[in-house]
């Protein structure tokens, strides 16, 4: 009765990692996942705000921000932060990837920015992201906000990541961000120093939010805190907020402490095993899925790129089935849900920034797509249910 799977494969945060440390979070993370020096901080989004502003201030003259039609609502909501202006790419059929028939028709000299997605941990083709924007000087960064610890970084101009609730490592909110390039690493330094402020009560909320992460990241407290509110808002047909793609124009920036990031500091030893649970555990289930008729496991294609594996991704032929799937499902404790519920044109509260433009491949991957959790506490016989619901549906 009291258990509840997270959406996503978080790393639960141990009382003991709130002890002191003297190891830089930054340096550790740099170290683990081979990346240049990364700088810290309050969020992903945050991560992308900074960027956005320093690469502003390099190329005045270029307003134009390039972004998948399905993201998160969050990219869209740093580029309007920063005073930029969005154009949509439609994904390619059936992928999370930049349709790059429409792509070339997007570029030009007035572009700032391409933020390809690296959706669910699954990695995109930034190297041929990056072959068509060399030549317009176009800034290529990577949204890895879900992809911490996968095979990322290496052709971009700029790499970030997300530290939420959720998402692999955490410190309940936070974000890391690096680029290749020292001259603008060094930059992007300067610009948070400049635009991020203090702002204490922030980070005391966030220390908060963190103890009650310690304390309720874990099937029992997830019933109560997450679960059952879930279920109301389903119920009520707030598909928006259910998922928390319900997000405020006015994005909370500040320093994060010494402290939160302490326990991230300790959290990250155990990360490496952690990701090698979680991607044993998704192989697997994805090769019984993948036995399943007229499914596609969303997974990427870009070959010898390691991906990570927070959640299973699949599109199902069709909404109809997709829907019948989760009327079984999403209200039950088994971690499947969606991922963001609509193509970027559909969010009514974005229509002031979003142009009104048809994207109609993001548009059927939002209808047909669901996902399910991989979290490590998602017992096999749960998922067998979860796989036997499917499979009515798709024979």
């Amino acid at each position: 009765m009291f258990y509840e799977n997270p959406p996503t494969a978080g790393l639960p945060v141990r009382w003991r990692d709130w002890l002191p440390t003297k190891t830089s979070l930054t340096t550790k993370i740099s170290q683990q996942l081979s990346l240049p020096p990364l700088q810290l901080t309050c969020s992903g989004t945050a991560a992308l705000i900074i960027s956005l502003t320093t690469l502003k201030h390099r190329y005045p003259n270029k307003p134009w921000v390039i972004i998948p039609a399905y993201t998160c609502p969050l990219v869209a909501l740093a580029i309007h932060h920063c005073g930029l202006k969005i154009r949509l790419c439609d994904l390619a059929i059936n992928s999370f990837d930049f349709d790059f028939e429409q792509l070339p028709d997007l570029l030009d000299k007035e572009v700032l920015a391409a933020l390809p997605t690296h959706l669910g941990g699954q990695v995109a083709d930034i190297e041929r992201v990056k072959m068509l924007a060399k030549p317009y000087q176009i800034t290529v960064v990577e949204d890895a906000a879900q992809a911490l610890g996968a095979d990322v970084g290496e052709y971009g101009d700029i790499v970030f990541f997300s530290l939420a609730a959720g998402k692999g490592l955490t410190m309940f909110e936070g974000g890391l961000f690096t680029s290749n390039d020292l001259a603008l690493n060094n930059q992007l330094r300067q610009t948070q120093e400049q635009i991020i402020p203090k702002r204490p009560f922030f980070e005391i909320k966030r220390i908060a939010e963190l103890v009650g992460y310690t304390a309720l990241y874990n099937p029992f407290g997830l019933h109560f805190v997450y679960g059952q509110s879930r279920r109301r808002l389903i119920n009520r047909a707030k598909l928006v907020e259910a998922v928390g793609d319900d997000f405020d124009f006015s994005i909370p920036l500040h320093h994060v402490s010494q402290l939160r990031q302490n326990v991230a500091v300790h959290a990250a030893d155990r990360l490496p095993d952690f990701f090698e649970q979680t991607q044993k555990q998704a192989m697997h289930r994805i090769a019984l899925l993948k036995q399943l008729p007229n499914i596609n496991v969303v997974t990427s294609s870009v070959k010898n790129r390691k991906s990570v594996w927070p959640f299973i991704m699949i599109q199902l032929p069709s909404q109809k089935i997709r829907d019948n799937i989760l009327n079984e499902l999403w209200v039950s404790p088994f971690g499947v849900s969606r991922l963001f519920i609509h193509d970027l044109p559909h969010y009514e509260y974005l229509k002031t920034i979003i142009p009104q433009e048809s994207m109609p491949n993001a548009l059927n991957f939002a209808q047909t797509m669901l996902t399910i959790t991989n979290s490590l506490w998602l017992t096999d016989e749960q998922f067998k249910i979860i796989f036997d619901t499917i499979e009515k549906q798709v024979k």
